[in-house]
């Protein structure tokens, strides 16, 4: 009989059965698969939060499954060993008057994302993203709130196509040596009314702050 694989990454049957209790690592790679399905626009960011904090505290594989049971194969095995993501060509998010829009962690970038979001927050953080091209292209439709791109070391942003309509823009790019290649160029095109566009890297623990080190995301955030 062929061995079958778990949501969590490992093989599961006789030897793994639903009721076996989940450690850290089978948690970890369940919230990586879920962070890509709604990175690929397959969770809202309702659902995310809510399978994140059921699997942040299950206690079996068999709560670690059933949180995965809905989603392709291919995005459901996306966080185990030896698989490689593959990155839409089109995700839309529309939303409004909404909760926040977040994509963070190991999420697939696509290569094009239309934003139509109206009065809701938004932030892409790129520095856990899987990046599997070098350009996105983002087509922005968005009123009221703030958008907010989180970069990394050879990620660069161009905002020339974008017009902003009583909208502020910061703009910090992440610290990188001279000879850092770019990795991804996002591309900002559309309209942003009112609110603001934040570009910049991660935030600074306190710590580092005070060592003037450079930042890293904690492991599972």
């Amino acid at each position: 009989m062929s061995e079958e694989i778990s949501p969590t990454g490992k093989p599961s049957g006789p030897g793994s059965p639903p009721d076996l209790r989940a450690s850290h690592a089978d948690r970890d790679r369940v919230v990586d698969v879920l962070r890509i399905a709604a990175g690929d626009g397959l969770l809202t960011a309702d659902e995310l939060d809510e399978r994140l904090e059921v699997a942040l505290s299950a206690r079996t594989l068999g709560e670690l499954a059933t949180l995965t049971t809905d989603l392709p194969p291919t995005v459901a095995t996306a966080g185990g060993a030896g698989v490689e993501a593959k990155a839409k060509d089109m995700v839309r998010i529309e939303q409004a008057f909404s909760g926040a829009i977040q994509r963070v962690g190991a999420w697939v970038v696509p290569r094009r994302l239309e934003l139509a979001v109206t009065f809701s927050e938004v932030t892409l953080d790129f520095t856990e993203a899987v990046i599997t091209h070098d350009t996105l292209r983002i087509d922005v439709a968005m009123t009221g709130k703030t958008l907010t791109l989180v970069t990394r070391p050879g990620i660069v942003v161009d905002m020339d196509a974008l017009q902003l309509v009583h909208s502020k823009v910061k703009y910090r790019q992440a610290p990188a040596l001279s000879d850092t290649p770019v990795v991804l160029r996002v591309e900002l095109v559309g309209q942003k009314a009112h609110g603001r566009v934040v570009v910049r890297p991660v935030r600074r623990t306190f710590v580092q702050w005070l060592l003037r080190r450079p930042a890293s995301r904690p492991t599972g955030a």
